[in-house]
């Protein structure tokens, strides 16, 4: 995947919540082949990126993921409600702070956020990120408050994008692999917030020149509660899953890094979900 002259290759990785499990299987069979010039994510996926392109071994990536830890993340509020979300944000801002401690991006990573009330897509590039970004990025509405940054307030990132291409190419990037693990939500009232949002904001397609290589999971990964309740089950099945349909995807392309069609993981210029 490193870019000949005048490339530069990304990999981006989408919202999901723990679905996100995927990503660090997936990756751990693309790392076998190639590394990114530069990653971008968004909410969960901004949490993979962040220790890969600090140079994160893909295996410390997946015992993370197996960490029993993880599932102490969401704790209900003593008053839940609308204005306050319904989950205690400590254990994430703990989480992102240990993250921030422990590794920094070693080749440009940048991450999405959504500014409130405006509901505009914001990327921040390393070294400008914080803590509080990658918390704010993961940061789902009504689930968990907005994370006030510079005055601003902001929530997560794959609200509007879940899979922000745009954001990779305003970084720079000719050429993307593209990990969506992001399914339709199984809540009718998350559905229908999503395609308001989306009737609001205008879909601007990735522009023609950029070649996108998009893989998603074979088979479901689950409902709503399986993407936000932490289970070893889920979590070791998901891994796997993802590092069969990349060594799958890897077998139809097998140097991402060269510029040869990749059959039907191929999409040129495609749209912003």
């Amino acid at each position: 995947m490193k870019g000949m002259d005048g490339e530069k290759n990304a990999l981006v990785l989408s919202a999901g919540g723990l679905y996100c499990a995927w990503q660090a299987g997936a990756y751990q069979a693309i790392s076998q082949y190639t590394r990114p010039d530069l990653i971008v994510g968004a909410s969960a996926g901004a949490l993979n990126g962040w220790p890969i392109a600090s140079g994160c071994s893909p295996e410390t990536l997946i015992d993370r993921w197996l960490d029993p830890g993880i599932s102490d993340i969401l704790r209900l509020v003593p008053k839940p409600g609308l204005a306050n979300g319904y989950f205690d944000p400590t254990r994430l801002r703990s989480l992102t702070e240990t993250l921030v401690e422990e590794f920094q991006p070693g080749i440009p990573f940048g991450l999405t956020l959504v500014e409130l009330p405006r509901l505009r897509t914001v990327l921040v590039e390393h070294p400008n990120i914080t803590a509080r970004h990658l918390q704010a990025t993961c940061s789902i509405p009504f689930v968990l408050p907005p994370v006030t940054i510079g005055g601003k307030r902001y929530v997560d990132g794959g609200l509007i994008e879940k899979l922000p291409l745009r954001a990779a190419v305003k970084m720079g990037a000719t050429r993307i692999i593209a990990l969506d693990c992001l399914p339709p939500l199984d809540i009718w009232w998350i559905r229908l917030a999503g395609h308001t949002i989306r009737l609001l904001k205008s879909r601007r397609p990735v522009p023609s020149h950029v070649e996108v290589f998009t893989l998603s999971p074979s088979e479901p990964l689950g409902d709503t509660n399986s993407a936000v309740f932490w289970n070893r089950e889920n979590i070791e099945r998901w891994i796997s899953l993802g590092f069969r349909d990349a060594t799958k995807a890897l077998e139809m392309q097998p140097a991402w890094d060269t510029r040869t069609p990749v059959g039907s993981i191929r999409e040129r210029g495609r749209t912003e979900i």
